[in-house]
């Protein structure tokens, strides 16, 4: 709430008629273009913008009854509400409207408002009345204003606020008026009378500070004669935030009150001897309470001012140079020379001032997100079409390193590591017990044989030698002979092959489970970022966590259909079967010639080595050695017999019959399907996961669908769930509309600025 009082002064208190003389502030001696200067700055303070530059205006500031009111009355002209105690308890502008504005909690608002308080007054008699009903409304922020320009002539009982910081501004208009602007802050206080709070004096103390802290605030520091001036501590809060003294005019008051025997002291002060100000001290003479009480006119009032410093000793005694120091006038005109040559100085920084300002707000309010549409209904849907068309770009797959096929990649891979690794580890020799040593490895020579044959049979298999898993040949054919029933001596039943095979499938589950559940976590945690890069600014309605929930339930119904597909895939192998014969085979004869060849003595292992070195070794040596030319015969009497298309690796297969045949060739039947099964398998998982949950959280393009039927905006309650979920955060809100009034005020106020040079 900010009461206003409007006054249009045809006449002043002693019935003077405009043109005769000016009162108070009416001195027609003023020049033309100080009234100019003084007119902008009121139509600037008019804008509001004093709450984003530095604005010159005067303050008057002094400790409780140190004569302030007064002096503003005999400044102004008209009468003021008197009160004991403290009787000023908001801020009041003369002339202007300085708007600092505040809710009923004295907290700043982000715009200036100026409420008019009742009707224009035309009667100086009422202007008082006035003022009093406005600061009743001021003090009491919780009911309405209009309700105190009818209401009882007495204040309440127990009014809201003790003090405020919002403020009484009265303007007077007329011919004879000159366009001054000054502030009366609440006086100064060291404690709380009855009904009074401890919070007071702090109130009070940052209310001053806030203008006075400001380089182009006049401080107009009133200080009362009939009270020792250290006491008084509006002084040392001047002193402390102009210390220099450059911006400060002091203005002695009830100079009658001093105490005799103390004349010299408050002399020096007019001299600028004590406490000297660069505009020096003023001293004034106020109608004490008797004569206001006598109804006292303002020019009867001025004239008894005069009559005063004329007639007492210690005033009248000074030298001509100092009288120009006593007397409301001279304090008048002096404080109207200030302000406008202030006004004059700071204008041509204002102008650069406001436009740095107004490019800063521009820019600030480039940055905030764009207010939503009012069609909220379309911008929803263009929401929902944008993150479907980019959520299905990042599930097809995009080239950025941290993309979500990238992510998924490792994970992918340590599944394809880990099955396989559940390759049986065959061991083509017998296990070897505590203190025996097998026939096999009974040398030195044939233990680096068997790490070369773990090495061979897969390069990229095994690192170091896991005896902990090994199956060794003696085992597979113990197995073998026991689950012999009417087979034939030498025929073994497939039944030993299947079970294997099937101890091996049966440890896929684990590793797919955990590949399912690791693309599941980064696909969501995936999705979460993706949804909070195009709804993060809708989160305050609630858009984002709903979309969040949305895809997370959708994932979930994915992740359904994924686990079928996946659990079928995994059954499937567990019943042996393949159409891929050649691979098949290829891999068994691979085997099987390996494992023979290990169960060979080792000059049969050094045969095996030269076997497979024998075709390089002939292109490469010119001269040919007696073991390849010796290769070379045996291959072609095998050709002369008609054994053709033999090579030397074939060799090792005319060696004798080993008894642990028949074990060899399970051991190359099982490990050789492993290789076709393992492949097929660690291709077919992860596709059927990419198909069924990554891809197929938009399958022909049902992602945007899903996302309207769960958010339930096609229905007849739509359009308001859709401006439900637009909802800004209300601090996004309160800072656009702050900053749309700032430049609202900074651009009104550079137009004035620009029309005074026009």
């Amino acid at each position: 709430m900010l009461p206003s009082t409007g006054v249009d002064q045809t006449t002043d208190s002693s019935g003077i008629e405009p043109g005769a003389g000016g009162v108070g502030l009416s001195d027609p001696k003023y020049s033309t273009v100080r009234r100019k200067l003084l007119d902008l700055i009121n139509r600037l303070h008019n804008t509001g913008v004093q709450r984003d530059v530095d604005l010159p205006v005067i303050a008057v500031i002094g400790n409780q009854s140190a004569g302030k009111s007064s002096l503003i009355e005999s400044i102004s002209g008209i009468t003021l509400p008197r009160a004991s105690g403290t009787c000023t308890r908001q801020p009041w502008q003369c002339i202007v409207s300085l708007r600092f504005v505040t809710d009923q909690h004295g907290q700043a608002l982000g715009h200036a408002r100026n409420e008019i308080f009742g009707d224009t007054i035309y009667d100086k008699a009422q202007v008082e009345e006035r003022i009093r009903r406005a600061q009743r409304a001021a003090l009491n922020p919780g009911t309405k204003a209009s309700q105190f320009l009818q209401g009882a002539d007495e204040d309440p009982a127990c009014p809201e606020l003790s003090f405020t910081t919002n403020c009484v501004c009265l303007q007077i208009r007329g011919s004879d008026v000159a366009d001054l602007s000054f502030c009366d802050l609440p006086g100064l206080i060291s404690s709380v009378g009855k009904g009074g709070k401890e919070s007071d004096i702090g109130l009070i103390t940052s209310l001053v500070t806030f203008y006075i802290s400001k380089p182009s605030c006049i401080v107009l520091l009133t200080v009362a004669c009939e009270t020792d001036f250290e006491n008084q501590g509006a002084h040392h809060l001047a002193k402390q935030y102009d210390p220099e003294g450059k911006r400060t005019i002091g203005v002695l008051t009830k100079p009658d009150r001093i105490p005799s025997g103390e004349e010299a002291q408050w002399t020096r002060f007019i001299k600028n001897e004590y406490e000297p100000l660069d505009n020096g001290w003023f001293s004034v003479k106020q109608p004490d309470s008797r004569a206001l009480a006598s109804g006292i006119t303002w020019a009867d009032a001025r004239l008894h001012e005069r009559e005063y410093f004329s007639s007492a000793s210690i005033w009248s005694e000074l030298d001509p140079e100092y009288q120009r120091y006593l007397g409301t006038a001279n304090l008048t005109e002096r404080l109207s020379q200030i302000l406008s040559e202030l006004i004059a100085k700071r204008l041509p920084e204002l102008q650069d001032e406001l436009q740095n300002l107004l490019q800063t707000t521009e820019e600030a309010l480039r940055q905030l997100p764009k207010p939503p549409s009012n069609d909220a209904f379309a911008e929803i849907l263009h929401l929902l079409s944008n993150f479907a068309r980019d959520m299905s770009k990042h599930l097809e797959g995009t080239p950025e390193g941290n993309g979500l096929l990238q992510t998924l990649r490792p994970v992918q891979e340590r599944f394809r590591e880990a099955i396989r690794e559940t390759a049986p580890d065959f061991r083509p020799y017998q296990r070897r017990t505590k203190g025996s040593r097998c026939q096999t490895d009974s040398s030195e020579a044939a233990q680096l044989q068997q790490a070369e044959f773990l090495q061979a049979e897969e390069p990229h298999a095994w690192k170091t030698v896991n005896d902990n898993h090994a199956i060794y040949v003696d085992e597979v054919m113990q197995r073998a002979r026991g689950a012999t029933t009417r087979e034939l001596p030498d025929y073994y039943p497939y039944m030993v092959v299947q079970q294997y095979i099937s101890a091996i499938t049966v440890k896929w589950d684990v590793p797919t489970k955990n590949l399912f559940d690791a693309i599941e976590r980064i696909l969501t945690t995936y999705v979460r970022q993706i949804v909070t890069q195009h709804f993060a600014k809708f989160a305050h309605g609630g858009l984002q966590q709903s979309v969040v929930n949305i895809m997370n339930e959708h994932i979930k119904e994915c992740c359904t259909q994924t686990i079928a597909r996946v659990s079928w895939i995994l059954a499937l192998e567990q019943r042996p079967c393949t159409l891929n014969g050649h691979y098949y085979s290829n891999y068994r004869d691979t085997f099987m010639s390996r494992y023979r060849a290990y169960r060979t003595n080792s000059s049969s292992s050094d045969l095996m080595s030269k076997l497979e070195r024998y075709p390089s070794a002939l292109r490469s040596v010119k001269m040919t050695t007696d073991f390849q030319l010796e290769v070379t015969t045996v291959l072609s009497g095998l050709s002369a017999i008609g054994i053709s298309g033999t090579k030397a690796t074939d060799l090792p297969k005319l060696l004798p019959t080993d008894p642990y045949e028949p074990a060899l060739n399970i051991m190359a039947c099982v490990r050789a399907y492993f290789q076709v099964a393992y492949k097929r398998y660690v291709d077919y998982v992860p596709m059927a996961v990419d198909h069924e949950l990554v891809l197929g959280l938009d399958k022909d393009g049902a992602l945007e669908s899903v996302l309207l039927k769960g958010l339930g905006i096609t229905g007849p309650d739509g359009q308001r769930r859709c401006k439900d979920f637009l909802q800004e955060p209300p601090n996004v809100v309160t800072r656009r509309q702050e900053l749309q009034k700032r430049w609202e005020r900074l651009d009104t106020a550079k137009k004035e600025l620009m029309d005074i040079w026009m």
